[in-house]
């Protein structure tokens, strides 16, 4: 079973903000597709292509996504290499991304609350660029994408689908990063 993980903060403040690109990116993935929820998270689950998977947006709020990743792994038994975690990253320019895996939290509090909930840091993560800001990270990352951001989201949704219909077939982390680290 794979585990999906789209990171954000739930409610209709924080639709669009830089912060809920994992959201926006797993939302387009699933299209029309009816959420489920509990009390940590809204999900689906689901087969694709014969494999099962469960998508998750934690509504714990970004600095305890933790909470909600450890209860889908210990509750349906997930092991760690099958989990994907989607992710803003001030590091990378608008709309690049880099997957990585065994990496730190580069400050991000809420892969930090995952690794600290979980144990470890050897899950898979698709970092989706916002670029770094000449101001305050905290309101930069609370703040809209501008139309045009969107746009460059949105052109190149297409790869990030491909990505994540690869990671669910069953692809292993290390053929991932090579076929897509350095195509966007």
């Amino acid at each position: 079973m794979k585990l999906v993980i789209a990171l954000g903060n739930p409610g209709k403040k924080f639709d669009l903000t830089r912060h809920n690109i994992g959201f926006m990116i797993l939302d387009s993935f699933v299209g029309e597709a009816k959420w489920s929820s509990n009390e940590l998270a809204q999900y689906i689950k689901t087969d694709y292509d014969g494999e099962k998977v469960i998508l998750i947006k934690p509504i714990t709020y970004m600095n305890l996504s933790g909470k909600a990743v450890s209860y889908f792994v210990n509750y349906y038994k997930i092991e760690v290499g099958n989990l994907l975690v989607i992710h803003d990253d001030l590091d990378i320019d608008l709309g690049r991304y880099k997957l990585k895996i065994n990496s730190s939290s580069a400050g991000h509090n809420g892969v930090e609350s995952i690794i600290n909930s979980i144990g470890t840091n050897s899950f898979l993560r698709l970092k989706i660029g916002i670029s770094r800001p000449i101001g305050e990270v905290r309101d930069y990352v609370l703040d809209k994408f501008s139309k045009s951001d969107i746009k460059v989201i949105e052109d190149r949704q297409e790869t990030y689908n491909y990505i994540i219909k690869d990671f669910i077939k069953g692809e292993g982390s290390k053929k991932l990063m090579d076929r897509y680290n350095g195509l966007l």
